[in-house]
Formats: structure tokens, sequence, C-alpha cells
């Protein structure tokens, strides 16, 4: 990309743009909503021409595009529009066919007629369908909508290991940190017409722009100083993702010498318990099932002997599979379902409020101005220990003086999405549940939103396919497993297993039922074999992972004027994360011998 330059009627996009994709990149594009990062890919694409500069690809190289748009034929099988013309023999022979559909088209019936599925669903076809391709390059804008954690975790390795290290290129534009730090190896941040490279993924790019926003105005202290709590996360509180060696580890200590801890947590439960009391909701042995929709059959048990007492300033996240329960779970706490067994107390003081995608809280006030919408409420709010107005509010999360002028109907999805959490916490609830509340939100205004609940002092449950944000703003996690209520001390990784364990290996399609079959050309005896050396391996990286992140926590604490033991430190870092890798290639080669 060449000089490039493109104007909107109302926008200067690009002012003069030079940049390029080259063999082995793996690029994240980051920026605010509005700014070109699809636009960016459109271009790259061929699909959208610049007013000036040109786009050169190599001869011969093929390019891959999943755009935002719905360009599936409708009255088409999902079959045929994930392989095509192809016959069963040729696809099923396929280990890559069989894995993507298996990732990402398992539960779509194979003979279903795409007009007839879900957006999400014909989203995930249309993922599908460009990845059992051999593009050299691919152009991803917003991969992982509609995917689940283990959706999101499938398609972030298929990527890792769908070209050799110096071979192919992605450029993806997502919301998603985790994946952006687990897949990308350089990230782009799109910004005032210009495209600013940076080194590595997700954290690696947070640390470089507090380095380089050190030396920006004073107007932007504000922005700098979240950033720096950011980072200060990332460190701290996710020290694996950061294990790269382009994350400078000495730099990043210095940058958050003074910065505290995200929130803290003993003062937050003081103030939850003042307002709430020690009762907050109880679940006791509740079981809820709803009526089958055929006629005769029993009634379908969604979830088993439940048991959680929520308690004052906890921070919850949960998971699971889609339908396996988790809106009726939030609907129990907040009094929209009833149980079919057990019981629910709920504690007097308790007032519920929740996030909703449907944004229902704005759905009088449309032809309202933000500022107006938002005084109405109150006139002050207590944020870590500070009141603030309104007006300092909205600031906070990223409107501008112009933008509290406008009436609430021409927001951005993401602006609406804002105000409404802004008016729900103004209302001061103390038990918030949030239901996918990632919708719509670029990565500063995710970044923003955190922060703000960073201070928020009651009960927070959150539902969210969004790992990050899981891990960042919760302190414990559950999983609705098979109806029942477990808790996981490992976190994600441990309901990734537990599900992965559950489910066994993925097996082959079998087209004309749409159902799945294990097809082995394994023995027996050589099958046990080899799912007893996985599990060994498994138990290796595990351990090794553990001893990764202990060696990060205690680099993060150590003091850093002692050189030789931070190398030493550094050396044991590489040594195990070399040793995973290996772990990683034989663990892959073994479980493509059980799915073949």
């Amino acid at each position: 990309m060449e000089q490039i330059a493109l104007d909107f009627p109302t926008k200067t996009v690009f002012e003069s743009v030079t940049i390029g994709i080259d063999e082995g990149d793996r690029i994240g594009i980051v920026g605010r909503n509005g700014d070109g990062k699809s636009t960016l890919l459109r271009i790259f694409a061929g699909t959208l021409q610049p007013d000036s500069g040109r786009v050169t690809t190599r001869g011969g190289v093929t390019i891959g595009m999943l755009d935002q748009t719905d360009t599936l034929d409708q009255t088409g099988t999902v079959g045929r529009a994930i392989v095509g013309d192809k016959q069963d023999y040729e696809w099923a022979g396929d280990a890559k066919i069989r894995d993507v559909i298996a990732g990402l088209a398992s539960d779509i019936p194979w003979d279903a007629t795409v007009g007839t599925l879900s957006g999400g669903q014909r989203r995930r076809v249309a993922l599908a369908r460009l990845l059992v391709g051999d593009d050299d390059v691919l152009f991803l804008d917003e991969p992982t909508n509609h995917l689940d954690v283990e959706g999101i975790t499938w398609l972030a390795g298929h990527l890792k290991k769908r070209w050799s290290t110096n071979a192919g290129g992605l450029l993806v534009v997502t919301h998603d940190r985790w994946f952006l730090d687990e897949v990308c190896t350089a990230t782009w941040e799109v910004h005032d017409g210009i495209v600013e490279p940076f080194e590595g993924g997700y954290a690696a790019y947070i640390l470089q722009r507090v380095e380089r926003d050190r030396h920006a105005s004073a107007t932007e202290s504000k922005r700098q100083n979240l950033m720096r709590k950011e980072l200060a996360w990332l460190r701290r509180g996710a020290p694996a993702r950061t294990s790269k060696p382009k994350f400078r580890i000495d730099a990043a200590n210095e940058l958050i010498a003074d910065e505290p801890p995200a929130r803290d947590p003993i003062q937050l439960k003081q103030m939850a318990t003042s307002r709430l009391g020690k009762d907050v909701v109880d679940i006791l042995d509740v079981s809820v099932s709803y009526p089958s929709s055929i006629p005769g059959e029993p009634d379908k048990e969604v979830l088993k002997g439940i048991e959680w007492r929520v308690g004052p300033g906890e921070r919850t996240g949960i998971l699971g599979a889609n339908g396996a329960g988790k809106s009726t779970l939030l609907g129990l706490v907040t009094g929209k379902v009833e149980p079919t067994t057990g019981r629910v107390k709920k504690g007097k003081t308790v007032k519920v409020v929740t996030l909703t995608q449907e944004l229902d809280e704005l759905k009088d006030v449309g032809d309202d101005r933000v500022s107006d919408v938002v005084g109405r409420q109150r006139t002050a709010y207590v944020s870590g220990g500070k009141e603030m107005t309104p007006s300092q509010l909205l600031e906070r999360l990223g409107f501008s003086s112009a933008q509290m002028s406008t009436p609430v109907r021409d927001l951005s999805g993401g602006q609406k999405r804002r105000l409404q959490l802004l008016l729900i916490l103004l209302d001061e609830p103390n038990v918030l549940v949030l239901d996918e509340p990632t919708n719509d939100l670029d990565t500063d205004m995710l970044a923003a939103m955190e922060d703000l609940l960073d201070s928020w002092p009651g009960t927070l449950l959150v539902v969210s396919h969004d790992r990050y944000l899981l891990e960042r703003i919760t302190d414990q996690q559950y999983a609705i497993l098979d109806g029942h209520f477990r808790h996981l001390p490992g976190g994600v990784d441990q309901y990734l297993r537990l599900r992965k364990e559950s489910s066994g290996t993925p097996a082959a399609t079998n087209p004309s039922s749409a159902g799945h079959v294990k097809v082995s050309k394994l023995s027996s005896a050589e099958e046990r074999t080899t799912r007893k050396e996985v599990g060994s391996i498994d138990r290796k990286m595990e351990k090794a992972s553990g001893r990764i992140d202990d060696l990060h926590k205690a680099m993060a604490e150590h003091d850093p004027s002692d050189v030789p033991g931070l190398l030493a430190m550094s050396k044991e870092v590489a040594e195990l994360e070399a040793k995973v890798a290996g772990l990683e290639e034989r663990w892959l080669e073994l479980t493509t011998l059980l799915e073949s």
C-alpha cells in the first residue's frame, strides 16, 4: 500500500498511508470505531478503491476475505456453502476440512438451507467456507463475533498452525484482546488518518503505546493513565500473556512502578456489604425444566441441583456453551425465571439490574440530547472515592463535548452501549448483571468500561465469550456443564480442558446425516497408547506453563537492580517455553493421528 489517501463526505479516513504485509506476518488491527479499520481491510483486498495511491500484490498470491456483510447464497445448503461441489469422499478425506467443520459448524445441520439459519450460524458458515480454502493471505473482519470461548480458542489454534512460520499472511480486525495476543506477531493502530505499526500482540502494543504516550501532551493524560493501568494488569494479573521476547519486562516494570492494583477487593467488599448486607441471592438446590416442544417427550432439564450463594461484592464470570443454561441461571438471580424445584432467596436490600443486548434503557429517549438524559438521572456520582459530574463520567467513557449535545438516536452502536452502561450505574444498583457487554465496543472503550467497573462497589455477574474481559473484571469463574454449576479455580483454561474431556476428540462429519462418526486408522491398542501419551503431554505442558507463570510473577516482583538474578530467571523461562513448544508439536502430531 503506497501513499493511500481516502476521503468520505464528512471525514478524512487516510491521508498518506504507506504500509505492507510480508510473508509470515500475523497482524492485528486496533483503533477506535469509525477510524477506518474495516476500510483498511477492504482497500488491501481490492474491494474499495482509494482516492489516490496504489495497492500492489505479488503475482500469484491469492487472498481470502471475511467481510462483515453476508454474501452467502441464501437458497443453498450449509454443506454446499462450505465445501462447494466437492464429493463427500473428497472433502471427508481432507483433515483440514474436517477440522474446520468440527470447529465451526458441528452443530449446524449439514442439509439446512442457509436462509433458515440465524445470523450467528451464517457467520460461522461463511468463516468455515473461507478457512477450508488454501488462500495465501487471509483478511478477517471481526471473525470472533458469534463464536463462544471454545470456538475462539479453536480459531486461534487453527490460524497459528495454518501456515509454517515464514509463510502465509494474516490481517485481522477484532476487539478480542486475548485473540490478538494469542495469534498476532504485530499490531497496527489506525488513528487520525494514519496506520501506526507496533511489534508484538496486544500486551506488547500496550507497553509501546504507554511509552509513546509518556511524551504526549497534557490533554492526553487521562488516556495515558488508563493505558498504564491496563499495562499493570497485563503484567501482574496475566503474566503468561507477556512472555513473548518483544515484551520488554524491565521497561514495563519501570512504567508501572507506582501504579496501584486495578481494584482494591477488600475495600470494595466492605462497601458492598454496607450497601447490601450479608445476604444477596441464595440459589438452594434449584432445578429448572422446560416443557419439550415434541408431544409425548419428557420435559428438558436445563439446570440440575444448583447451589450458589451469591455474596456481597462478588465478581463472578459464568461460562458455558450456547444453550447450556447461562441465561436461565441469570434469570433465577433477577427473578425472571422461577425454579421447578428448590428455592431462591433474595436479600431485602438487593437491587438487580441487567445490561442487556437490546438497549432497553434508551428506547424512550431517542430524541433527547445525551447530556440531558444523563443529567436527569443524578447530579453526581462517586467513582474511585471521587465525586464526578455526569459530564465527567461521559468524558471518561469517551464522549466528546460535541457528542454530549447529540440526540441519542444519532449515536453509534458503541456509543449507545456506553450510554446504556452509564445510565445503569447512575441508577445505583447493588447487583449488576452483564450479558455479553462487549458488543460494538473497540479495545479502548473496553478498557474504559473495565476501568469504571473497577471502582464499582457491588456484586458483578458476567456472561461473556470475551476471555480477556472475564479475566480482567471478575475474580472467579464458574461454568455450567451438563446442567450442573461448577467452580473453576483454574479459570477459562480449566473450563476448556473440561469441555474437551467431556466431548472427546472432535470426529469427522458424516455428511448425509449431519452427525459425527469416528474414523481412525489406529488399532484399539494403538489408540489407547496414543491417548495415554496425549494425556501425559497435557500434564507436562500444564506443569511447565505453571512454572513459567511463577517465574514471571517472581520477575515482576524481583529487585530490578539484580541483573544476574533476572537473567537466570529469563533463561529458565526461555528453556521452558522451548520445551512447551516441542510438547505442543508432539501433541498436534498425536491428535492429528487420532482424528485421521
